[in-house]
């Protein structure tokens, strides 16, 4: 009685490893970092054009052209004083990389070696940082804005200092659980054996390992640092005029509504591009970066 056998049998000309080819895990680039990334470079030309042309001074109040609609001599048309509203808005790109930079830079100089040290040291330290961050987190970087605008003045850096510091407790937060599952892992357990200081441990494993989600992170809070400038230009506490603002673009265009609606369209647009690629370039981080989201 003869048997059949169950293993598939390579095609004639083929040989075994060409008949069952290795499955290949094929990593294209995510829709939302790649328009993500070109909102953000967008803004960032914007900004770097403004600093060597725009089509005119954006500073400069000209009475005749009050309140000119779009046109081909004022793209986005002029505002109540006579300025281009084109030459505004570039300009304003400035205010928005130069605030969300640095609050990020302060948020992160700030929360990622206290998020480390408390992932170390999970007890004393851990609490303690912690705690604090609980205290900081119930005051929103918007509001802590608010308060150092009435303390020290409104300004522009009044606004970055306190967007960063509100912005700290999220980077800790990141830090410590990443930090946490590191030193859960087999290599840190070796290098403690091997007497290696917490420093360099830190430094060797812990932040190589952390760094992609303290980039995301980066990419989280630039958009929420861009909004809140937007808003606190709004209420008169960010950048004072006459430097230009997107959000005080929108204080200055709210008699205008119903009339010259382009005074609110075009710098509104502007924040709404800014807030939306960062964002969208911060979720396809994270897709990319986490292994779990990658797989599925």
């Amino acid at each position: 009685m003869s048997t059949t056998s169950l293993t598939a049998r390579p095609e004639a000309g083929t040989t075994p490893e060409a008949a069952v080819p290795a499955r290949r895990e094929r990593r294209s680039l995510e829709p939302g970092l790649l328009i993500g990334g070109i909102l953000i470079a967008l803004v960032a030309l914007t900004a770097l054009v403004s600093l060597v042309w725009t089509p005119y001074d954006p500073t400069v109040a000209v009475a005749s052209d009050r309140l000119q609609t779009p046109s081909g001599a004022h793209w986005m048309g002029t505002d109540r004083y006579g300025r281009d509203v084109l030459s505004q808005v570039m300009a304003g790109a400035q205010i928005t990389m130069l605030v969300g930079t640095i609050a990020v830079a302060i948020g992160l100089v700030i929360g990622a070696p206290l998020g480390i040290l408390a992932g170390m040291r999970p007890k004393r330290a851990g609490a303690l940082v912690m705690g604090g961050s609980d205290v900081l987190m119930a005051f929103p970087g918007l509001l802590l804005a608010i308060v150092f605008g009435a303390i020290f003045g409104g300004g522009t850096v009044t606004a970055m200092v306190a967007l960063g510091i509100g912005s700290a407790p999220a980077f800790a937060r990141v830090a410590r659980a990443g930090t946490m599952q590191v030193m859960s892992m087999d290599y840190v357990f070796a290098a403690k054996a091997a007497n290696r200081s917490e420093v360099a441990i830190a430094v060797r494993h812990v932040l190589p390992n952390i760094g992609g989600m303290l980039i995301v992170q980066c990419s989280v809070n630039f958009a929420i640092a861009v909004l809140a400038e937007a808003g606190l230009s709004f209420l008169g506490l960010g950048t004072m005029p006459p430097t230009p603002s997107w959000g005080r673009m929108l204080l200055d265009s709210q008699q205008f509504l119903g009339t010259n609606d382009y005074l609110l369209v075009f710098p509104g647009l502007a924040i709404a591009i800014a807030v939306l690629g960062f964002n969208l370039f911060g979720d396809g981080l994270r897709d990319r970066l986490d292994p779990k989201l990658r797989s599925r």
